[in-house]
């Protein structure tokens, strides 16, 4: 199988990692959305990334549903099977990649043109992004996201969508005002399977 994508993305790193947490085997092909759009529309003609090539040539679109296949082939999930751990999981997994989109939407708004931003749409995302931060520091703090021994889905969908916050927009993200979260994140990028998958920053 191989994984097409940079990096620099929170939804290519995600599944990344989650694959080598599965034990799943693919290669990573690092091509990018903007300064490579032919090679990637060769790839897949929607240009999404990440994008999985499976073994039998099937492209498959969005992050969640590329952790879907990595873990029908590795017949196991990393998240809890049952009951309300499970539930939990599913709630903060969701909290954490809603951080990574706001804070994509964000990075993308301060590319236009001034006059083309619409400021009650920049405060929306921005408070939307600040919630969902507080409520991964709050789970950080009551230790419902933790840097393992047993990864979950949501330790790492949180750590990644901090870790691009810091990333592209430091400003929104100051670590004095989420110090929990930022330990946490920090914690999981000391692991070798965050080491081995770390944000493209070229």
């Amino acid at each position: 199988m191989l994984l097409v994508g940079m990096l620099d993305s929170p939804y290519v790193r995600r599944a990344a990692i989650t694959g080598t947490l599965l034990e799943v085997p693919f290669e990573h092909r690092s091509v990018s959305v903007f300064r490579h759009m032919a090679e990637f529309q060769a790839i897949n003609p929607l240009i999404k990334a990440p994008t999985l090539v499976t073994d039998d040539g099937i492209a498959i679109s969005e992050s969640l549903l590329i952790i879907q296949h990595f873990e029908d082939v590795a017949g196991r999930s990393l998240r809890p099977l049952e009951g309300a751990a499970r539930r939990r999981d599913l709630a903060l997994t969701g909290i954490g990649i809603v951080a990574a989109d706001k804070a994509v939407s964000i990075e993308y708004e301060r590319k236009r043109p001034e006059a083309q931003r619409y400021a009650p749409w920049q405060e929306r995302i921005a408070a939307q992004l600040h919630t969902a931060l507080d409520l991964l520091d709050a789970a950080a703090k009551n230790g419902e996201l933790t840097a393992g021994p047993e990864l979950l889905p949501s330790d790492i969908a949180a750590a990644i969508a901090w870790g691009f916050c810091r990333f592209v927009i430091p400003e929104f993200a100051p670590e004095e005002r989420w110090s929990a979260l930022a330990e946490q994140a920090q914690a999981c990028e000391a692991l070798e399977v965050f080491k081995a998958w770390p944000i493209d920053r070229e």
